[in-house]
């Protein structure tokens, strides 16, 4: 089980800013984000914006395998603007 966080956009399309969900150990960063949008399938607008900061170091969605640990956090970053 990790805990998955979601900031700004991503955390309106989800209707929370953090739960946790199970998932495999071993996973790629692009099936990661696959399991979190069948939870919350809204987020799929984002996929093409979003990056993931697990365990506080940014990942880009891809074919880079993550081994979770049991409560890693995983941060749901989408773009921020700014002005």
């Amino acid at each position: 089980q990790v805990s998955v966080l979601y900031f700004a956009r991503s955390a309106e399309l989800a209707g929370l800013r953090c739960e946790t969900l199970s998932v495999p150990r071993q996973i790629t960063s692009l099936q990661l984000w696959e399991e979190i949008v069948k939870v919350h399938p809204r987020l799929a607008v984002i996929r093409d914006q979003v990056v993931f900061a697990v365990r506080q170091e940014y990942v880009l969605l891809g074919e880079q395998l993550l081994v979770l640990q049991p409560g890693d956090e995983v941060a749901i970053i989408p773009p921020i603007s700014g002005g």
